[in-house]
């Protein structure tokens, strides 16, 4: 199966793992195919940028260390943004559920305004 993983799954899988859920740990040592998306690099670079995240590593070359595939965010993706009813606020998240359900990823995240959307939730 191939999974998109929120921006805070890939964070709490590099610098802290106890933060994970049991099932996430579970279903990250399956071998399915984990996708990080260039928008949670953008997120992360524009939080490390304005002192909200310390980013003190190359996420791109820990993402590829972890054994995830990067995944572009597409003008299709972006299309999809116009579909999306406005339950969440925070745009990098809005993005992200665009790009799972316009690419039929299903998205592991802890977050629960996802279940909103229609995404298939990991």
């Amino acid at each position: 199966m191939n999974i998109l993983i929120d921006t805070h799954i890939f964070i709490w899988l590099l610098k802290k793992p106890e933060k994970l859920e049991p099932r996430h740990i579970q279903i990250l040592k399956s071998p399915n195919v984990f996708f990080l998306s260039s928008i949670s690099i953008a997120e992360m670079m524009i939080k490390s940028s304005v002192g909200k995240l310390n980013v003190d590593y190359d996420p791109i070359d820990m993402a590829l260390k972890s054994g995830l595939k990067l995944l572009d965010f597409s003008a299709q993706d972006a299309n999809h943004l116009k579909k999306l009813p406005l339950y969440h606020k925070d745009p990098f998240d809005r993005m992200l559920i665009a790009q799972s359900l316009c690419q039929s990823l299903p998205i592991m995240t802890c977050d629960k305004i996802f279940k909103d959307y229609e995404c298939n939730l990991i």
